[in-house]
């Protein structure tokens, strides 16, 4: 199997805003309102997940947002996540079946810590899924540029470079 059938059996869409490609899975009915919410500013429905494909010159460009987002690896090649913490500490996972080499199939992202994925290895692809606590909403997708993140974090400038690529 190549990423293209993946795309095409599991109906995926280019991501509109960091990369890779898509398809919204679930979206509870239930919502949470906005008082509960003060990161969000707004009603949010209490969970939503996705597919989420890369393929090789992709990547998941460096985001963050208010609420926690669970990472789920599926198949394909392992990715390599950056992770960024509000006090300027950073690290980075392998997602991947390979346990056994320290890859992980699972990882959680809280909210405000910034993150951004890509593929390792020039071939291949990744299939993973993110479900997002409360609901993923466009209105809280933050993101910054390379001059700002490399400010911020300068011990992980070269892997900021990689996951910004507009800059």
């Amino acid at each position: 199997m190549i990423a293209d059938d993946v795309i095409r059996l599991l109906q995926l869409q280019p991501h509109p805003v960091e990369g890779g490609y898509f398809r919204e899975t679930y979206r509870s009915t239930a919502t949470l309102p906005a008082s509960a919410l003060p990161a969000h500013n707004a009603d949010r429905s209490v969970s939503t997940a996705i597919y989420y494909l890369l393929k090789p010159g992709h990547v998941s460009e460096l985001h963050v947002l208010p609420g926690d987002e669970v990472f789920h690896f599926y198949l394909g090649s392992p990715v390599r996540m950056l992770q960024l913490w509000p006090d300027g500490s950073g690290r980075e996972v392998v997602l991947g079946a390979d346990i056994t080499a320290g890859q992980i199939p699972q990882t959680v992202v809280p909210g405000g810590v910034w993150q951004g994925t890509h593929l390792i290895g020039d071939s291949g692809f990744a299939l993973l899924g993110c479900t997002v606590a409360p609901g993923f909403d466009y209105a809280d997708y933050r993101s910054a540029s390379r001059a700002e993140l490399s400010a911020k974090w300068p011990a992980f400038t070269d892997a900021i470079q990689k996951l910004t690529p507009r800059g």
